[in-house]
């Protein structure tokens, strides 16, 4: 089973918000539950592709290679029937993809860089869900002025979110006595205080106050969580709460 599911927990975390931030902010639509198919499913079709190109015996991925890209495949074929746009979303990925290909032949996924171009694929699905939703049958998706503002928000804030949320587990497991990753994780969370109170600001007054919170939360978590030695599980938790209390408070300021 292991070459079916990647071993990283935690990114699944990252898969599932922005399609929970974007289906807050867009009008009801089947389109999202297809959509939420291919996007989640896409992440074991990567893994296992990343194990084609560079484990010691690829033949063991050939399978969930196989059995994944059969749950992707009919998934993108009704999303580009629905919406023919999503092909230029689509080549923007794939350009994306192929960076994070390139660390995996280098064996070096677990790089600052190549996180930060998952970070970005994951904030881009915000506006990717709301215009799925959103969106007409063309080949040409709905113009950045059409956007609202709210999405363009929530896409800001799930940067901010992961990015912080890597910064810090990686100043707590793998990057733990690199005594900068803690430095920088505990900066970027205060830093994201007075950013998300201006972004509360272009939500929308009192409502984008919930938007607050979180960040509030998070850099309390970044000076008390790893004082204490703590198991990965744990850490894992304590993230994962982090970000149910974003989605609340997102779902809650959309009201």
């Amino acid at each position: 089973m292991s070459t079916y599911l990647p071993p990283q927990h935690g990114a699944w975390a990252f898969l599932g918000l922005p399609l929970v931030l974007g289906a807050i902010v867009s009008p009801m639509s089947w389109l999202i539950t297809v959509l939420a198919v291919a996007w989640v499913a896409v992440y074991p079709l990567s893994y296992a592709a990343f194990g084609l190109v560079r484990a010691r015996r690829p033949q063991r991925f050939r399978r969930p290679f196989v059995v994944w890209f059969a749950v992707v495949l009919p998934a993108i074929a009704v999303l580009l029937v629905a919406r023919p746009w999503l092909v230029w979303v689509g080549i923007g990925y794939l350009l994306l993809f192929a960076v994070n290909l390139r660390y995996a032949q280098r064996n070096d996924e677990r790089a600052m860089g190549n996180d930060l171009v998952f970070i970005l694929e994951c904030a881009v699905m915000v506006p990717v869900t709301w215009a799925v939703a959103a969106g007409d049958e063309s080949w040409s998706p709905p113009g950045l002025a059409d956007i609202p503002v709210h999405v363009w928000v929530l896409t800001v804030v799930c940067a901010m979110l992961l990015t912080g949320s890597t910064l810090h587990v990686k100043s707590l497991i793998r990057e733990r006595h690199d005594t900068r990753y803690a430095r920088g994780s505990r900066a970027f969370a205060l830093a994201c205080v007075p950013v998300s109170l201006a972004l509360a600001f272009w939500w929308g007054w009192p409502q984008g106050a919930w938007l607050i919170l979180p960040f509030m939360a998070l850099a309390v978590r970044a000076f008390l969580v790893g004082r204490h030695p703590m198991r990965p599980g744990t850490i894992g938790i304590i993230e994962l709460g982090s970000f149910l209390l974003l989605a609340g408070c997102a779902a809650i300021a959309s009201q």
